[in-house]
């Protein structure tokens, strides 16, 4: 783990960066669509978004996968483990709509409860899943994505009891096989130092996988040390050749953030942030998260388009649709 000494004096890049691996975890608000507009602006640094569900969102359904790439996420499992509607549903992207799919993002938050926004999957229900709808996309070359646990320690065993389940699945006539994967999303809400080691961790238990970093913020502080977690962790995935994406979690106006109205990208009347201009690639707006028309009565409400419970596990806050 990094100590407290090695994160006081990491250097703070300047703000405005630029990233291709900067994408959009998209939860729109059906009280102002217009917000929507924002994240595909001209000159906006993403390039690519997921919806934690398996079909775009029409907000851009004009806009071409190769500008603004979709990754279809298969957030939960249905009664029946071994349903195939995700896979279905991908296939006919692919095949009826012309949509080139080339990666797709395993179960949300699988180790986590439901009241805190957790699929909550055993890991032998899972697997099945898996088997179903990811293994025939693996053999069609789409790029797998593992479920993305929660950032408890709770999630390591989570993943590896997973991959347990599905090797026993697939192994057939005595001849062990293992559920291949390429990349290994993960989620953080604390501070800097625990998520270089969370990060460190993972990549110590899975060494040949990418890691996406599909959920991030510092949630519930001060606006300067949000700002300065921001500016950590932007230079750290960029200089870090295995992390290969991330999407910061703030696509939402500061009235209606779970996280703290700090995090956000918007302010209360839709205007771009510091944080989220410079996520955008763009310079610093000068404008309070805090300021404009909403009052303090209305943090923490979710965004409507799905209600977003935070908590606290074992000392990290997860959040998870």
């Amino acid at each position: 783990m990094l100590s407290t000494f090695l994160v006081a004096v990491l250097p703070l890049v300047a703000a405005q960066t630029t990233s291709s691996k900067r994408g959009l975890v998209f939860t729109p608000n059906a009280s102002w669509p217009e917000d929507n507009k924002v994240w595909v602006q001209t000159g906006s640094d993403l390039t690519w978004y997921y919806n934690y569900q398996e079909i775009p969102s029409p907000a851009y359904s004009s806009t071409p996968q190769s500008e603004f790439e979709f990754v279809p996420m298969m957030w939960g499992v249905s009664p029946n483990p071994e349903d195939t509607t995700f896979l279905k549903s991908v296939t006919g992207l692919i095949k009826d709509k012309g949509i080139n799919i080339t990666h797709v993002l395993g179960f949300n938050e699988p180790d986590g409860p439901h009241a805190y926004g957790g699929s909550d999957l055993e890991p032998a229900i899972a697997a099945k899943a898996w088997v179903a709808n990811f293994v025939p996309l693996g053999e069609m070359g789409i790029k797998l994505g593992l479920p993305a646990c929660t950032g408890a320690p709770a999630g390591l065993p989570w993943l590896h009891q997973f991959l347990g389940n599905c090797s026993e699945l697939i192994s057939t006539g005595g001849e062990k096989k293992n559920c291949t994967y390429d990349f290994l999303p993960v989620h953080w809400y604390d501070n800097f130092a625990g998520l270089a080691s969370h990060i460190g961790e993972r990549r110590a238990n899975f060494p040949d996988a990418k890691i996406w970093v599909t959920e991030y913020a510092y949630a519930h502080q001060e606006l300067e040390a949000t700002q300065e977690f921001y500016n950590m962790s932007a230079e750290y995935f960029d200089r870090i050749d295995y992390i290969e994406r991330y999407t910061y979690f703030g696509a939402f106006r500061s009235k209606t953030s779970n996280v703290g109205p700090n995090a956000s990208f918007l302010n209360n009347d839709g205007k771009l942030t510091d944080i989220g201009s410079w996520y955008l690639g763009f310079s610093a707006t000068g404008v309070s998260p805090q300021s404009g028309s909403g009052s303090a009565a209305m943090y923490g409400k979710a965004p409507v388009f799905a209600m977003v419970v935070v908590a606290v596990l074992c000392g990290t806050v997860t959040i998870g649709f």
